[in-house]
């Protein structure tokens, strides 16, 4: 049985390396995990940035991987708390993003600016138990490669965009958007998909 296994089959031991490398009530790692840590055990490609103003919650039970090329700008929160963070090769995390795993993200997307793409919702359905001490759920965000996710768009848990899809400004992605299509909206609809006999983006 692995290290980790056993961790997580023993409730005391997993709490007590929980608070070993998280202090109680907060998402962000200790400090003695961001600098010897994390650097032994998360990817970043050959020409990646982070800019120094980022908040890189990251910790070392779940994978945070930064392709060759990509960028996260400055004010932008990545957290790999619940799930694996995933970013592809030469893609932009813009500035104010808020991206939490599981989510993947492929190559040559640009994220604008003021994104949440959440993979995490709260359970809420017990009115006797405060929210925030009822489970965490999560289903896996996937952004396939050579999309343009727009300014201030909402990304909920669950969701797919397809290869080469734009999500306008501000929409709001509850369901799957097929691959190269416009959507717009609250909640996020398709209205152009491209033609490839026609070679044109046609209204639908």
């Amino acid at each position: 049985m692995s290290i980790k296994e056993r961790i997580k089959q023993n409730p005391r031991l997993k709490k007590f390396v929980h608070w070993a490398l998280v202090p109680t009530n907060e998402a962000r790692p200790r400090l003695w995990v961001k600098i010897f840590i994390n650097p032994l055990l998360h990817k970043r490609g050959a020409g990646s940035k982070i800019r120094r103003q980022t908040r890189i919650d990251v910790l070392p039970f779940n994978e945070f991987v930064l392709g060759a090329g990509s960028v996260i700008e400055s004010f932008a929160t990545i957290n790999n708390g619940v799930g694996n963070v995933i970013i592809g090769n030469n893609t932009l995390i813009g500035m104010g993003n808020v991206i939490i795993g599981p989510i993947t993200i492929g190559n040559k997307v640009i994220f604008a600016q003021n994104i949440v793409a959440s993979a995490l919702n709260h359970e809420y359905k017990n009115p006797n138990i405060a929210i925030m001490e009822q489970p965490i759920l999560t289903a896996p965000i996937i952004i396939e490669d050579d999309c343009w996710i727009a300014a201030n768009a909402v990304i909920t848990a669950g969701v797919t965009i397809g290869k080469h899809s734009v999500i306008a400004a501000g929409a709001i992605v509850t369901k799957n958007i097929p691959p190269y299509s416009i959507a717009v909206g609250n909640p996020a609809k398709v209205i152009k998909q491209y033609d490839f006999d026609k070679k044109e983006w046609i209204r639908v």
